[in-house]
């Protein structure tokens, strides 16, 4: 028989006690408890997020969100604006709200505040906040706000160039996480240093689709920061570029870059800079890529003459998605349109190409009209602003005759600049029978009386005779 000493029954017993507790540690490992403190502690004041803010069996009314504004400017110790107050009574609570317009609003920090509530209680398809004098901490505090109740999904923020470093860190955080933002408008604001880094790094993962940035200095080491961007972007459709002295050389061959890599931007423009001859032979590079994206190409005012179309001549033949081409008030010339009548001809992916004010005369219309006699896929021509004259009216006019495919032919309606009596009414029955062509072209092949996409050139109704 074996004894077992009391030190060794000891060390037995500890040993069960370790084990048991190993086994209980693994057991509550196993197992996960939930606990919730009383309903006094739970913390019941917070913001609410837009689509929660109004609870499913409640109504919110007009004078509700009146009221609420009213009382919020009375804790903020501001006076309610009568601007807002008076757009607040045109709009229908329940669903999206057409415009909350702030333009030339000097907006406080109290006065951001107070708006909360309102955009808060309601969804606006636009807010306009250009020019409301925003500094640092209320352009902050109200793009927080708009990005945290997903407020609208058009914000136009020009002329507001005081932002401030947190302003625009609260602008690039909300382009980058907002969902509902589809389209913003920053201009007359210059895109240097920290908001030109800031913007194209919240347009890695923006869901943006359209972006204004007309007259913001993008000019040099900005637009190679935002091209940089938007090579990756895959989200963006119209990028708007106007007014930044764009230069023919490092800002041409940037863009020509952004169209080599970019395939889901769909309109370019340019308008109103310097890109000029060399700097068109840069994106007739980038557009020879191109087989699917960029359907808009504005050059209007450009300092294009008719060397550069040169380079556009090479290119048409090959285009298989632009559709709109505006070469407006850039000194083409005669020349010019000689130089680019037989690849218009053989192109077949432009709709619509702008002219006007492009110093053409009477031997240039010629050559469009034996273009428009050859093509069957263009659909407007503007022509407004040229020095056009009967020669110039019945070549064009008789090529009508034969083209099937033109809805649209701008030309201007003024007073012809012929003096003899015979030669006026010429020029009348002919721009009257050019129209009831273009009326003709749209009756049988089902074409609209306007399109959906205009070149940037297109003015006021009464200036031209159109259809």
């Amino acid at each position: 028989m074996t004894h077992r000493s009391d030190n060794e029954n000891d060390d037995q017993s500890d040993d069960g006690a370790e084990n048991l507790k190993e086994n209980q540690k693994k057991r509550n490992k196993r197992r996960k408890h939930v606990s919730f403190p009383p309903d006094e502690q739970i913390v019941s004041g917070f913001a609410e997020h837009r689509n929660s803010a109004i609870k499913d069996d409640s109504c919110i009314t007009l004078t509700e969100v009146m009221v609420a504004y009213q009382q919020s400017c009375s804790r903020h110790q501001v006076q309610p604006r009568p601007h807002i107050m008076q757009q607040l009574q045109g709009v229908c609570v329940g669903g999206s709200v057409k415009c909350l317009d702030l333009k030339g609003e000097r907006l406080d920090h109290r006065s951001c505040e107070a708006l909360e509530v309102v955009l808060k209680s309601l969804h606006f398809d636009f807010i306009n906040l250009q020019a409301a004098q925003l500094e640092e901490n209320e352009a902050s505090s109200l793009l927080d706000m708009i990005l945290y109740y997903e407020s609208t999904t058009h914000l136009d923020i020009s002329d507001n160039s005081s932002m401030g470093t947190s302003g625009w860190r609260a602008l690039a955080h909300l382009i980058k996480q907002s969902v509902c933002l589809s389209r913003l408008d920053m201009c007359n604001m210059p895109m240097v240093d920290y908001p030109a880094l800031s913007l194209s790094k919240a347009l890695l993962t923006s869901r943006l689709t359209v972006l204004h940035l007309h007259n913001a200095q993008l000019s040099g080491m900005p637009l190679y920061t935002l091209v940089g961007a938007l090579k990756i972007n895959r989200a963006l459709q119209k990028l708007h570029l106007t007014n930044n002295l764009l230069n023919s050389y490092q800002d041409a061959l940037q863009l020509g870059d952004l169209l080599r890599y970019n395939t889901t931007l769909q309109t370019l423009e340019l308008s109103n800079n310097a890109v000029a001859d060399a700097g068109l032979e840069e994106l007739c590079d980038g557009l020879r890529w191109q087989t699917k994206g960029l359907k808009v190409l504005l050059l209007r005012n450009n300092q294009i003459t008719a060397k550069g179309m040169v380079h556009l001549a090479k290119t048409l033949p090959v285009l298989k998605v632009l559709q709109v081409l505006d070469l407006a008030e850039n000194l083409l010339g005669n020349e010019g349109i000689q130089v680019i009548r037989t690849p218009l001809m053989v192109n077949c992916s432009v709709l619509q190409l702008g002219l006007a004010q492009a110093n053409i005369t009477c031997e240039g219309a010629v050559a469009l009209a034996e273009f428009l006699a050859e093509n069957r896929h263009i659909q407007r021509l503007d022509l407004r602003q040229n020095k056009l004259k009967v020669g110039g009216l019945m070549a064009l006019c008789l090529s009508l005759r034969i083209n099937h495919s033109l809805a649209h032919l701008d030309l201007d309606d003024a007073t012809p600049e012929e003096q003899d009596e015979f030669l006026v009414e010429t020029h009348i029955r002919l721009q009257s029978e050019i129209t009831q062509c273009c009326l003709t072209n749209v009756r049988h092949c089902g074409l609209t009386t306007d399109t959906s996409e205009k070149s940037s050139s297109d003015g006021p109704a009464d200036s031209r005779t159109t259809v």
